[in-house]
C-alpha cells in the first residue's frame, strides 16, 4: 500500500488557518518561520513512508498478542517506537520546562495527519501520551511533573487514558472503580477498566496510567469522579523503577482493526491496591481529564483526516490505472477515472478529506490562539472558538474516514474487497474513530447543549459572520455557499431556543451541517488565498472548492429542514421501534 505525505496540501492548510501575518516576526506563529514547519513536517513524512508504513500491512496481519500477562506488539515496531523517541517526536508541542519543544498545536497536527495515515495503530500510542502531557501540564503537582511528566514528553514512557468499564462507557457517573487514601498521602486504586489503548505493551519499560476513579466519600454521579497517576512500576530504595505495581493487564480485544494496537482489560488492586498520585484535587478528575479529551478528540479528527488522504490516494492511483469500458466520447476503453461516476466518487473523496483537513487546523489555531495570543480578549474568544469547532473537528473528520474508505473500496470494485489490496484494512481501521474519544452523536449533542451556545453564542455568531464573509466574496459557487450559511444560521437560531427533546433529535443533521458550510467557505478562502499567490495547486484547489459547495454541501438546507421540523419524528415515532 503507497502513501506519500502531501505536504504541498498541509503546508497550504496549516499557513490558511494560521492567518495572514502568523508568521512574520511579532506574528503568533513566528516560532514556524524560515521553513521550520516546512521542513519538519519533511521529516516527519519520511519517517511515515520510510519506518510506519512499512510496518502497517504488518501490524493487520500479525496484530498485538497477549500471554501471561504481557502484550507483543507486532515484528519491527519496537524498533519503530526507538526511532521514535530518539527523532525527539512526542516532544513537539510539550512545554519546554519538562523537554519539550513547544511548538504550535497547529504543527502537531500536521505531524500527526502524516503518522495516523501512514499507520493508525501505531501513531494512536503517542497520541495519548500527547494529551496526557497536556492533562498534567495544566493539572499536575510540579513533583509528579519532574518524576513523570519528563519521561513521557521524551518518549522514555508511554501514557494511557482510563476512563471506561464494563457498566460505564460514556456515562461516566455510572464508574466504579475506587479509590482509597493512604497514609504517607498516595492513594490506593481498586477496579476494572476495559478499552484501554496501549495499556500493556513492549515498547517501553514503563506506562503511566491516568485513572479515573470515586473516593468513598466523594459525591454521586461526575461530580465525584477523580483522576489519578498509576504507573506500572514504581520506584525501588535506589529509585529506580523496577517495582510492580498492583496493576495488570487480563487480556486485549479482538478487534475489527488497528490489530497492531492493543486494547487492554486493566485490573487494579488485586492484593493491596495500586499506588496512585491524585492529579488536581479530590472530586475534580472530569475537568482533568476533559483537558486530556480535548486534545485526543482533535487528533482523532486528525485520524480520519489521514485515512481519509490515503484512501484517497489509493483510489486516485487504481483509478488511472484499471481499464473498464468506453468513457463517453472514447473509442477505445478508457481508464475507469474518465467515467463520470467514478469522478464523481473520488472528487467526493478528495474534496471531503480537503474540508475535512481545513476544519482540523482551523481547530488546532484556535487552541494556539487561546495560549498564544497577548490580548486577553482575542485569547478569550480563541478559546470559545477552539471549543466550537471541537466537536465539529472530531464528529465530520471521522464520519467522512468512513465514508471515503468505503468508496476507495467502490473505486476498486471487487479487488477492494480481497485484503491484499489495501484498502479494506483502510475501512477496518477508520470504523474505529467515530466511536472513541466520545461518539460522533455524543460529539452533536456537546455542540447543540453546549458548546453553540458557550460565551452566550458569541462564538457561534463569530463563526456564521466569517462564512458569510467569505460566501460575500467568493469567486466560484458563491450562490450554493450562500445558502449552506444561512441555512445554518436558520438552524442554529431555531436551535438556540428549542426544547432539548428536539434539539437532541436535531444534533446529528446540524453537525453535519456546520461542517458542510464551514468546510465549504474554507475551501473556497483558500482557493481564493492559492490565486492571489498563483500557488502551483490553485486550480485543483478551485476546482476542489466549486465540487464541494455545489456537490456535497449543497445538502444544507435539507439538513436545516431535517433540524428544523424532523424533530417530532423522530421523538414520535417509537412505534416503528417496536415500542
Amino acid at each position: 500500500m503507497t502513501y506519500r505525505a502531501p505536504l504541498d496540501d498541509i503546508v497550504f492548510a496549516l499557513r490558511l488557518a494560521a492567518g495572514e501575518g502568523a508568521f512574520e516576526a511579532d506574528g503568533v506563529y513566528r516560532d514556524l518561520a524560515d521553513g521550520v514547519a516546512e521542513q519538519t513536517l519533511a521529516e516527519a513524512a519520511k519517517f511515515a513512508e520510510q519506518v510506519l508504513l512499512p510496518l502497517d500491512q504488518i501490524g493487520d496481519r500479525v496484530g498485538a498478542t497477549y500471554a501471561n500477562g504481557a502484550v507483543t506488539t507486532p515484528p519491527g515496531w519496537r524498533e519503530a517506537y526507538a526511532q521514535w523517541k530518539e527523532g525527539g517526536w512526542n516532544a513537539i508541542a510539550a512545554g519546554e520546562d519538562y523537554g519539550g519543544l513547544d511548538l504550535p498545536a497547529l504543527l502537531n497536527a500536521g505531524c500527526t495527519e502524516i503518522w495516523n495515515a501512514a499507520n493508525m495503530a501505531f501513531a494512536v500510542c503517542p497520541l495519548l501520551g500527547h494529551g496526557a502531557i497536556e492533562a498534567m501540564e495544566a493539572h499536575a503537582s510540579e513533583p509528579l511533573k519532574d518524576v513523570y511528566l519528563r519521561k513521557i514528553v521524551s518518549g522514555e514512557w508511554t501514557a494511557t487514558m482510563n476512563l471506561t468499564e464494563p457498566g460505564a462507557g460514556s456515562d461516566l457517573g455510572l464508574m466504579r472503580t475506587r479509590a482509597e487514601r493512604a497514609p504517607d498521602g498516595s492513594y490506593r486504586l481498586f477496579g476494572q477498566k476495559i478499552f484501554i489503548t496501549y495499556g500493556e505493551h513492549d515498547l517501553a519499560p514503563n506506562i503511566v496510567h491516568l485513572v479515573l476513579a470515586r473516593l468513598p466519600d466523594a459525591p454521586a454521579g461526575t461530580r465525584g469522579i477523580s483522576l489519578f497517576l498509576a504507573p506500572k512500576f514504581l520506584p525501588d530504595e535506589s529509585g529506580a523503577f523496577t517495582r510492580r505495581n498492583d496493576v495488570r493487564c487480563a487480556g486485549i480485544e479482538h478487534k475489527l482493526g488497528i490489530h497492531g494496537s492493543p486494547t487492554c482489560t486493566m485490573i487494579y488492586g488485586d492484593e493491596d491496591g495500586a499506588v496512585a498520585y491524585l492529579i488536581g484535587e479530590e472530586n475534580k478528575g472530569l475537568a482533568c481529564m476533559f483537558t486530556m479529551m480535548n486534545n485526543a478528540r482533535l487528533s482523532v479528527g486528525l485520524q480520519g483526516v489521514a485515512l481519509a488522504e490515503r484512501a484517497t490516494q489509493m483510489a486516485l492511483g487504481y483509478a488511472r490505472e484499471r481499464k473498464q469500458g468506453r468513457a463517453p466520447g472514447a473509442k477505445e476503453t478508457s481508464a475507469i477515472i474518465e467515467h463520470p461516476d467514478v469522478a464523481r466518487m473520488l472528487l467526493t473523496m478528495a474534496s471531503s478529506t480537503a474540508a475535512a483537513r481545513a476544519i482540523c487546523y482551523e481547530t488546532a489555531a484556535a487552541i494556539d490562539r487561546a495560549h498564544r495570543e497577548s490580548d486577553p480578549a482575542r485569547a478569550a474568544a480563541a478559546h470559545e472558538r477552539a471549543s466550537l469547532l471541537t466537536p465539529v473537528a472530531k464528529a465530520f473528520s471521522t464520519d467522512i474516514a468512513n465514508e471515503t474508505t468505503s468508496l476507495a473500496i467502490q473505486v476498486f470494485g471487487g479487488m477492494g474487497y480481497i485484503e491484499e489490496t489495501g484498502v479494506a484494512q483502510l475501512m477496518r481501521d477508520a470504523r474505529i474513530c467515530a466511536i472513541y474519544e466520545g461518539t460522533n452523536g455524543i460529539q452533536s449533542i456537546d455542540l447543540v447543549t453546549r458548546k453553540i451556545r458557550g460565551g452566550d453564542g458569541a462564538a457561534l455568531v463569530r463563526e456564521i459572520d466569517d462564512m458569510r464573509a467569505i460566501a460575500g466574496e467568493a469567486d466560484v459557487a458563491r450562490e450554493a455557499l450562500r445558502e449552506s450559511v444561512e441555512a445554518l444560521a436558520q438552524a442554529s437560531a431555531f436551535l438556540t431556543k428549542a426544547e432539548l427533546a428536539g434539539a437532541l433529535a436535531g444534533a446529528t443533521p446540524y453537525l453535519r451541517l456546520f461542517a458542510l458550510a464551514r468546510g465549504a467557505t474554507l475551501l473556497v478562502k483558500g482557493a481564493k488565498r492559492a490565486q492571489c499567490e498563483a500557488d502551483a495547486n490553485a486550480a485543483r484547489y478551485a476546482a476542489l472548492a466549486r465540487f464541494f459547495a455545489e456537490n456535497i454541501a449543497i445538502a444544507a438546507p435539507g439538513l436545516a429542514k431535517s433540524v428544523i421540523d424532523g424533530g417530532a419524528s423522530v421523538n414520535e415515532s417509537h412505534a416503528a421501534l417496536g415500542d
